[in-house]
Formats: structure tokens, sequence, C-alpha cells
């Protein structure tokens, strides 16, 4: 007997339909980490035809934030940021990620780091993640020797910033007003997206 075609439209109830595609993509995240997880293998796990997926998510990325619980997506959000060019992006990057985090419906995003700073596989998973999908993304826009570098540099200040502020809860850091804190580290990331860096001999 041949097996059943692979179900190619939404079940009978959408929800269920999506639910079962993110306790699939949580499964192949934890198991696989962010590189390794492929949308077609998500819809396996799922039953589902991969363009379920990709509507339901649009890409890995998406995936990646609706299965993690973030509302907002990150790497979108870096997309976003730089529709406007490099010019001034440090100082927006902070903003826009402390205005997210402060949020509660940040808290995902809170919790994934400090789950990082204590579980070898949390912390792949979110160095995959960020590597690729929001570090990525700004190395490609920087029009300045050795992008990959400095985009790095840019993500270990925000990295510092975010367990000051949300996980060790640092004073001042952790109760400074985020325009305030954009205005004071925006200029250093800035300078290492695309000011005079030493990188090297």
């Amino acid at each position: 007997m041949s097996p059943a075609p692979r179900r190619r439209g939404p079940r009978a109830d959408v929800k269920d339909t999506r639910g079962a595609v993110l306790e699939a993509a949580r499964a192949r995240f934890a198991e696989h980490g962010y590189d390794g997880t492929k949308l077609r293998d998500v819809a396996t796990d799922a039953d589902v035809d991969v363009a379920l997926v990709s509507y339901f998510f649009g890409n890995k990325d998406g995936l990646f934030a609706a299965a993690m619980a973030l509302t907002g997506n990150p790497a979108q959000l870096v997309e976003d940021l730089l529709r406007d060019g490099t010019d001034g992006l440090g100082e927006r990057l902070v903003r826009a990620f402390l205005r997210l985090l402060d949020d509660p419906s940040g808290s995902p995003v809170v919790a994934l780091v400090r789950s990082a700073a204590t579980n070898e596989r949390a912390a792949a998973l979110l160095r995959e993640f960020v590597e690729r999908e929001l570090l990525g993304r700004l190395a490609r826009a920087i029009d300045a020797p050795q992008p990959e570098l400095r985009a790095a540099l840019a993500g270990s200040q925000m990295v510092g910033v975010i367990m000051a502020r949300y996980v060790v809860r640092v004073e001042p850091i952790a109760g400074c007003d985020p325009d305030t804190l954009a205005k004071a580290i925006g200029p250093t990331l800035q300078r290492y997206l695309t000011g005079d860096v030493a990188l090297g001999p």
C-alpha cells in the first residue's frame, strides 16, 4: 500500500496546525540547533507541507522567533533599521532593542539570554541565530574593512548591555532611560560598525 500523500493545506483547525508546527520546530531547534534545523524537516515532523510552514512563519528566522515565543522578530527589526542606512545605526540599534526588551512582551528574549548564560544548548541555539540572522545582516550592510568582525564587536557591546540591564540588573544601567543609554552607547556601536577601529596589522 502506498503511503498517504502529505497534507498540502491547513488542517480543519488552523490553530492546531500552527501549534503542531511550533511544537515540531521547538523540538528540532532544541536537538539540532538553529543551523541544523530545516523547514522541510519541521514540516515532516508536523505532518504538513513545507509551503504551509512558510505561509505561517515566512522563513526560518520567523519560525525561530515564534517557536521561542519572541514577540517581534529581532532579525526583522535589524532589517527594518538597515533600511535607513548605516549612518546613526548604532544609536538606532540600542534604542530599538531596549524598547523591545523593556516591554513585557520582550521577556522571552531576556529568558533566552538568561538560559544561554548557564545552558550550553541554549547558548549554541542563541549563538547560531545571532551570528547568522542578526550579525550577518549587519555585516552585509557595512561598507568598511572586516565587516564580520565589526558586526561582532557591535553585537558583543549589545550583549553586555542586555546582560547588565536585564539579567544581572546592574544599576544605574538597569533603571536608566532607554534614550539616555542609546545616546551614550550608540556612538561606540557606530565606531565599531563604520568608524576607525584597530583591526589588526
